[in-house]
């Protein structure tokens, strides 16, 4: 066999797009909590979600999930889907707002790579917003390894940084 198929760098996760149990109860979340704007709705069981104008970043549909419960815990399915924000300013803003919104925080970590915060939506969707570190910051084990790691995040100093109300 040849070798194996790489994607092109240019490539990269377009949109997601989640089965919940309740439209309006996520359209409420992504748009009012996260911030999304809406983009289209189709019908009362599907909506297109964006930041910044594109087309759409997350789809949310009742097709077959309307009143639907949350998938058991040890099944397959999405463990969570990033929203990389573009500073810690941007992602200190987001926390605040989470902790405004009275929205439970599950975990937030530095990776080494990223710095992270992670959340539930509604429908036990699993969250991850991140900022990327630096590339030219990133470390190497001595095997030649990426190094990624699960340290505590100072919150407090993270929260410092959030944009005033």
């Amino acid at each position: 066999m040849s070798q194996p198929y790489t994607l092109p760098t240019q490539a990269d996760i377009g949109h997601v797009h989640l089965k919940v149990s309740d439209l309006e109860r996520s359209i409420t979340f992504y748009r009012d909590v996260m911030g999304f704007e809406i983009t289209a709705r189709y019908g009362k069981q599907a909506v297109f979600l964006s930041a910044g104008g594109y087309h759409h970043h997350l789809g949310l549909n009742t097709w077959e999930s309307e009143g639907g419960s949350p998938p058991p815990r040890r099944a397959t399915g999405l463990f969570h889907f990033a929203i990389r924000y573009p500073d810690r300013k941007a992602l200190a803003s987001a926390l605040k707002r989470l902790i405004e919104a009275g929205v439970p925080i599950q975990g937030v970590a530095d990776h080494a790579v990223s710095h992270s915060i992670y959340l539930s939506d509604p429908d036990g969707n699993g969250i991850e917003l991140t900022i990327d570190i630096p590339r030219d910051q990133w470390q190497y084990e001595a095997d030649g390894s990426l190094r990624m790691v699960t340290e505590p995040l100072d919150v407090q100093a993270l929260l410092a940084e959030a944009q005033p109300a």
